[in-house]
């Protein structure tokens, strides 16, 4: 059984994604911010629910290692957490672009940095981040400054961890979605017809089949996950 970690496990990408994994027999280790939201999961053998800040390095880290100790080998993490903002230049105060960064960048850093060098140490692993459509397509990322230059900077340390892993058995990859079909989209879009957008369910088989052994030839991948969007 593989053993898996997803961030945000309770989020509207994180419920697909998580019930995608059990149901293919993974063990899952999901990452939610506040005790409350275990009650967002049901019950399942396979399933461990960790409560943790990972806006905080130490606290993060404590995680993976406790994880590591726990079950073992780590096979893949999906780092699902992230948040939008709006807003052009202008509107982007350097708080708001911290805390964009804090929230789309740091928290999958924190997990990347210690599961990285345990994957390293045990020559396998896959790490997965969820970009953004605006983050490389300057027309949309320029109404969306703080939210586009978090979300780049992801595909970056994708790009610097593939380069210091070449000839391995890991790999990094960033899944680009377009807009995700969404309760909250559906009511602040009401005249888009959500049939062009992606569901969080189709995103769920895609990273799966990237954690699986039928992709373990992929490097360097970037899927862009667009539908008619």
């Amino acid at each position: 059984m593989k053993t898996v970690i997803i961030t945000g496990g309770n989020g509207n990408l994180g419920k697909a994604v998580t019930k995608e994994f059990l149901g293919k027999n993974y063990r899952v280790l999901a990452t939610v911010s506040k005790e409350t939201a275990r009650s967002d999961f049901e019950p399942d053998p396979n399933l461990d629910i960790a409560v943790v800040n990972l806006t905080n390095e130490k606290e993060t880290n404590d995680f993976v290692q406790s994880s590591i100790q726990k079950y073992g080998p780590i096979d893949a993490a999906l780092l699902l957490v992230g948040g939008f903002a709006m807003g052009g230049l202008a509107d982007t105060s350097g708080e708001d672009l911290r805390s964009q960064i804090s929230l789309n960048f740091e928290t999958a850093y924190y997990v990347t940095r210690p599961l990285f060098e345990h994957f390293k140490k045990n020559n396998r692993g896959k790490i997965i981040f969820i970009g953004a459509r605006p983050a490389i397509n300057p027309s949309q990322g320029k109404n969306l400054i703080a939210y586009s230059l978090s979300k780049s900077l992801l595909f970056k340390l994708a790009e610097f961890l593939n380069e210091d892993v070449k000839g391995t058995n890991l790999s990094i990859s960033v899944v680009v979605p377009s807009t995700l079909d969404t309760p909250l989209n559906r009511t602040s879009m009401p005249d888009v017809n959500p049939d062009n957008w992606v569901k969080p369910a189709e995103i769920a088989e895609t990273l799966e089949l990237l954690v699986s052994d039928k992709t373990n030839a992929l490097r360097e991948t970037v899927l862009k996950m667009y539908n008619k969007a």
